[in-house]
């Protein structure tokens, strides 16, 4: 049996219902998920897919319309104030007083949660020095970087030591450097035992720290598994062609061995990519099929697809479907 600490069962809300329309736009349809106890769960899906939604359900900020929901054992509907003595939740925007040091910060968010003098001080001495942040206690937030600041305000959404953490996009607008700097900072809170659920629009955030990923479009989740289990159902290796002419991408594609649906085209990369199955006799065929069409290529790899091809797979067609682009390229025209 696994050690649920956050269930969701057909859980449903739509906004913009009336007494004379309750149809509204379901934001939530029937959705399930299960977080096991000590890991990280992310949930991926495009704008508007119900992933901020769902966070606010179980964080008690939202009532749902109707499931069953329930996170460290405890209903988030009936049981509320229950479930808030036991969570974290850091948002998209950060939760701080610019004009204030890390360590008043700290402290305050330990008054709110009537900690009592002593506590909060000492909790928030624990929380900067965990963070690296000791040596910052005193200079205002507005001061910080964006990976320090986003780091303090994870450091306050862990004044009362939660077992579960929310992290809503939690690395928005930070470069590569502040990025890092959260995710190891995440990698050390679940060493400590802490859940995660984790809502992100970069694939790479996900591929880097879930144990497991949910991918949820429409308000309903449409896959779950390890990010490798994703990828694999993908459909296996991939080759890519780059050329040195972006308008021979379409006769390109009509050489390729696979179905058209199937190829995916970047223009501005002059790339195509394929899934293949056998790895050298595909590898030796586009090469002797592009020679014999005068085509060159400027470079050619096997490898295995990325998160970021199962996520498109998975929540739909990209704008530039392979198909589209053999039909400009018929007749001689070129793209």
């Amino acid at each position: 049996m696994t050690d649920a600490v956050i269930t969701v069962e057909d859980a449903r809300k739509t906004y913009g219902a009336t007494r004379g329309d309750r149809s509204g736009r379901p934001a939530l349809d029937g959705l399930d998920l299960t977080v096991e106890r000590g890991t990280v769960h992310a949930v991926l899906g495009p704008n508007g897919a119900g992933k901020t939604t769902l966070v606010r359900i179980l964080a008690t900020l939202l009532r749902p319309d109707a499931g069953r929901i329930e996170v460290a054992g405890h209903d988030v509907v009936r049981e509320a104030y229950a479930v808030r003595l036991r969570i974290g939740l850091l948002g998209q925007h950060a939760a701080l007083d610019e004009e204030l040091g890390g360590r008043q910060n700290l402290e305050l968010f330990g008054r709110l949660y009537h900690l009592g003098t002593r506590r909060a001080r000492a909790r928030a001495d624990e929380l900067l020095a965990r963070f690296g942040l000791a040596d910052t206690g005193r200079k205002a937030v507005g001061q910080y970087s964006g990976g320090m600041r986003r780091r303090l305000d994870l450091a306050a959404s862990l004044i009362t030591e939660p077992e579960v953490l929310f992290l809503d996009e939690p690395t928005t607008g930070l470069d590569p450097r502040g990025r890092a700097e959260v995710w190891n900072s995440v990698r050390t809170l679940v060493d400590g035992g802490t859940t995660v659920l984790l809502t992100t629009q970069y694939l790479e955030e996900a591929d880097q720290l879930a144990d497991r990923i949910s991918v949820v479009d429409a308000g309903r989740i449409i896959a779950d598994g390890t990010a490798d289990e994703l990828k694999a159902a993908t459909g296996g290796d991939r080759i890519d062609v780059v050329l040195r002419d972006a308008g021979q991408l379409g006769a390109a594609v009509a050489l390729l061995p696979v179905p058209k649906d199937e190829i995916t085209v970047d223009t501005d990369r002059r790339l195509l990519s394929a899934p293949v199955t056998d790895r050298m006799a595909a590898l030796t065929g586009v090469v002797r099929a592009l020679e014999e069409a005068g085509i060159r290529a400027e470079d050619i790899a096997l490898r295995r697809p990325t998160l970021d091809e199962a996520f498109l797979r998975l929540t739909g067609p990209d704008d530039g479907r392979a198909e589209e682009l053999v039909g400009r390229t018929q007749g001689g025209r070129s793209v």
